[in-house]
């Protein structure tokens, strides 16, 4: 069927989400679908079996936004929803969003609250919906009784932060004559359900995973709206109930939320937008603030700073942004099937590595090869999904191990909790190859795209470091090319024992003395006193260019011109082109390249199960 809109539904050990999806078939009117992530373990019935429902498995939880990042890929429908997994609908509620939504808006039913269940013990007393446990009149054992009321009242429909930022109602709103009305607007959201095109939801990045698994979403996802010249509108003509799960024990968060994981996801909210410093954003934070003025928990002093800094953003220089690229399904799933996703059981496959690590076996009569790949979980996820189909594509028997700060299933996966920065960097590239069992090492970065037979290099001397030097940059803004001669740490390659040896020690001197540009990135290349150690290197050349891209979140600042180097022997053969071998990019061509390792990763293999 043509689908119009796609309802995404991140789910953990949630009792109630076969009832949430079944209620959204019940009330849909539109031609409407279902994509459930079971992120780790299903509680509760059967999710039901219909044409009109996709399921993904995960039998290790990778986080509430990557979860609906995920099933966002597998949807081709102009309009995406994402709802939690606990909700009730209003009959029609699809047809009334799409006919009322426009394209820039963020659009979301007015709320309600869900009455799910009572507690009901044999002696008929009963209990309101909470944790489980003996009747607090009699003592007897209570079974659930199911009731699934939406309840009239309260209806919220007005949304803002504080200063801190923490999500607020604002109830007062709605005494306003701009909070009444069929459409109204509102200056945050709850975050349980909002509705917006796919296409914003990749140009803005709604679902930032470096915000980590939980918190703050209904700032973020407001803020990206209304910074980068949308509106964020509650639909009054319709409603959803939301199920509430704020009393603990078994009636708590389904996902393990920590004190330090939401000051995490605040912290980002700060710095990105009360900082103005998100790349997408045409309008300051202040006049966004002001649009709603007075908002609960700002004084004038805050509002102050923050109009001072919006003075700051209206002189600053845009900085590069991903142009908009539509994805392509990362899996063709049959409607009403599941796909098994999985690193540790089994026989099973994941998403982005579909070989399984067991046919990786050793040879007594050449080394072994491995590739760590690592990542800042900061990248676009539609460029961390190519370059990752490119690895797993072009890799052959490679052992794969990946270094992330937050959970990926992708090869062996070692997952450090730390912030980003060059330091943290150096720390996982050595998890990663403590990690790794291989003779010799790839080096892989989640925004460069591996060309077919890179991985064919084997090193002559296993004393050395190498680096290919076939490697040109590419700008994700316009598709322009550079190349110049550098040895990049993305493509180096080397004996295992030796780039052990050299981390720890570059680890181990950066905890000590903090790092400083004179010891550099990459091993080998340089005499200067402030080296790791005495280790040399040589370089070879690919037959095909690797693509370096340049996305406007790389941990190093990229350069575009030749007086940008101090020491001009770092930018010798110096080449500006708009079309690289191999790869055909023209112009603006580069989403298509994007968009071709998107449809060309070998996901063909994942396992299509019953559920």
């Amino acid at each position: 069927m043509m689908v119009a809109l796609s309802v995404l539904i991140p789910s953990r050990s949630e009792m109630f989400l076969a009832r949430t999806v079944q209620d959204i078939l019940d009330h849909s009117e539109a031609e409407t679908e279902v994509i459930a992530v079971v992120d780790g373990a299903l509680a509760g019935p059967p999710i039901p079996e219909d044409k009109r429902v996709r399921v993904i498995w995960h039998y290790e939880s990778i986080g509430q936004r990557a979860a609906t990042n995920e099933a966002a890929l597998l949807s081709k429908a102009k309009w995406l929803m994402k709802c939690d997994a606990h909700c009730a609908f209003q009959q029609g509620f699809d047809v009334q969003l799409l006919k009322d939504a426009e394209d820039d808006w963020t659009i979301v039913p007015a709320m309600l609250n869900l009455h799910a269940f009572n507690w009901v013990c044999p002696e008929g007393h009963t209990r309101y919906q909470g944790p489980s446990g003996p009747c607090t009149t009699c003592g007897a054992p209570t079974e659930m009784d199911i009731v699934w009321i939406s309840k009239p009242s309260p209806r919220s429909r007005a949304y803002c932060f504080d200063s801190e930022p923490h999500f607020r109602y604002m109830r007062d709103f709605n005494h306003r004559r701009e909070g009444k009305g069929d459409l109204t607007e509102s200056m945050s959201l709850q975050g349980s359900c909002f509705m917006l095109t796919r296409e914003k939801y990749w140009e803005l990045d709604i679902c930032d995973e470096s915000y980590g698994s939980w918190g703050s979403q209904g700032i973020q996802v407001a803020c990206k709206t209304w910074l980068s010249g949308g509106r964020v509108i509650v639909d009054n003509k319709t409603s959803y109930a939301h199920m509430f799960r704020t009393q603990g024990g078994d009636f708590g968060f389904p996902y393990e939320i920590s004190g330090r994981q939401v000051e995490r996801a605040k912290k980002m909210a700060r710095e990105e937008f009360f900082g103005n410093a998100w790349p997408r954003q045409i309008r300051p934070l202040s006049w966004l603030i002001e649009r709603f003025w007075p908002v609960p928990g700002w004084s004038e002093e805050e509002l102050a700073k923050v109009k001072e800094a919006g003075v700051l953003f209206g002189n600053k220089m845009s900085q590069p942004v991903i142009p908009v690229v539509s994805p392509v399904p990362a899996i063709a799933l049959e409607p009403g099937g599941a796909v098994e996703l999985s690193t540790t059981k089994p026989g099973g496959v994941t998403i982005f590595t579909p070989k399984p690590m067991a046919s990786i076996a050793p040879s007594s009569s050449r080394p072994t090869k491995g590739i760590v790949y690592y990542t800042d979980n900061r990248v676009d996820v539609r460029v961390g999904m190519a370059v990752r189909n490119a690895i797993s594509r072009n890799s052959g028997d490679c052992e794969l191990v990946s270094a992330t700060l937050q959970p990926l299933a992708f090869g062996k996966n070692v997952c450090l909790p730390l912030e980003r920065s060059i330091e943290t960097m150096f720390k996982q590239i050595l998890a990663g190859l403590e990690a790794a069992t291989a003779d010799i090492i790839f080096f892989c970065e989640h925004d460069v795209l591996y060309a077919p037979g890179y991985f064919d290099f084997t090193p002559s001397n296993s004393a050395i470091v190498m680096y290919n030097l076939n490697i040109w940059q590419v700008r994700a803004t316009d598709g322009h090319c550079l190349y110049y001669e550098a040895k990049r740490t993305s493509q180096l390659c080397a004996y295992r024992d030796v780039l052990l040896k050299h981390y720890r020690r570059r680890v181990e001197l950066v905890a000590e003395k903090g790092f400083s540009r004179g010891m550099g990135f990459e091993p080998g290349t340089h005499r200067r006193s402030e080296r790791v150690d005495d280790l040399q290197s040589d370089s070879w050349v690919a037959k095909y260019p690797n693509l370096d891209i340049k996305h406007g979140k790389n941990l190093t600042p990229a350069r575009w011109r030749q007086d940008q180097f101090r020491d001009q022997r770092n930018c010798r053969g110096w080449q500006e082109a708009d079309e690289v071998p191999y790869w055909g990019i023209a112009g603006g061509r580069f989403t298509e390249i994007l968009n071709s390792q998107l449809s060309a990763g070998e996901l063909r293999e994942v396992q299509v199960l019953s559920p």
